[in-house]
């Protein structure tokens, strides 16, 4: 089978299937647990071939007070070589939960100039629900890739960056968490961390973009971001430390916005650095 060129941003389970043979597809799972709990239950099935993307330890800059947050040029490159990641590869990311983590690794690599890249709606359960096959998990030997990607800054703000932004009407801030936590109905699942909302931001669950793991339609998604804000408009997307703000990121993009950004400190930084 030939190469292939991604040419949207999400790809079903089907059409994976269908293309499990081209010549250039990577598939990466960048499972992790959920912050809040709940997924206990650990999932030993894979899709075959399948490269695990270590977003915690290998694609974040560990260095820093605050998880997972954005890794240097110079480390996304090397990881990415060491899973065989060319520049000319097609990559399908999923994880164990629908759509979760996965838009995490599909922002990072958009970051770092590669834009030959998927999300696959529905992941892992929506594969097996298909009765597709699965193979246990393994680590994959995998030849050493020629990945040379360039970071673009333009891809996420930090707290300097969401500080002004908090007092400018021209941007707006939409925060993934759930209403409970974005209205302080509920604690911070991380020890410590204060209850509260970046000044002037307002809440879109992640969860609100999805049905039962698959992102909605285009047009359905269109109406959520619409009802929020104009499609011209300078969005920066938060939630707990970054990873379900790259969903709502997954989503705008789909339903036709381009100004947007992503908190890469989240909540988790700016609560922890500012006392209300």
């Amino acid at each position: 089978m030939k190469s292939i060129i991604l040419k949207e941003p999400i790809v079903s389970v089907t059409w994976l299937q269908n293309n499990l043979k081209a010549t250039n597809l990577i598939i990466l799972d960048a499972s992790i647990p959920k912050v809040t709990g709940g997924d206990d239950v650990k999932v030993e099935k894979q899709i075959p071939n399948t490269r695990f993307f270590d977003i915690k330890n290998k694609f974040s800059d560990v260095s820093t007070a605050f998880p997972n947050t954005v890794p240097t040029e110079e480390q996304f490159i090397n990881e990415a070589r060491k899973l065989g990641i060319n520049n000319n590869s097609a990559i399908v990311v999923y994880d164990d939960k629908g759509i979760y983590s996965s838009a995490r690794v599909w922002y990072l690599f958009k970051a770092f100039g590669h834009k030959n890249i998927a999300v696959l709606t529905g992941g892992l359960p929506e594969w097996i629900r298909l009765n597709f096959e699965t193979e246990q998990k393994i680590v994959h030997k995998v030849n050493y890739g020629n990945f040379t990607g360039s970071y673009n800054p333009k891809f996420f703000k930090f707290f300097e960056d969401v500080k002004k932004e908090s007092q400018d009407n021209s941007h707006t801030i939409i925060d993934a968490r759930s209403e409970c936590r974005f209205k302080s109905l509920e604690p911070e699942p991380r020890a410590g961390l204060r209850s509260g909302t970046i000044p002037n931001s307002i809440n879109l669950p992640h969860s609100d973009l999805l049905d039962n793991g698959c992102l909605k339609d285009k047009e359905d998604l269109k109406a959520i971001f619409n009802n929020l804000t104009e499609p011209n408009s300078q969005i920066t997307f938060s939630c707990g430390s970054g990873i379900t703000a790259c969903v709502l990121a997954l989503g705008a993009e789909i339903a036709g916005y381009q100004n947007i950004s992503v908190y890469d400190g989240s909540w988790t930084e700016w609560g922890s650095l500012t006392k209300e």
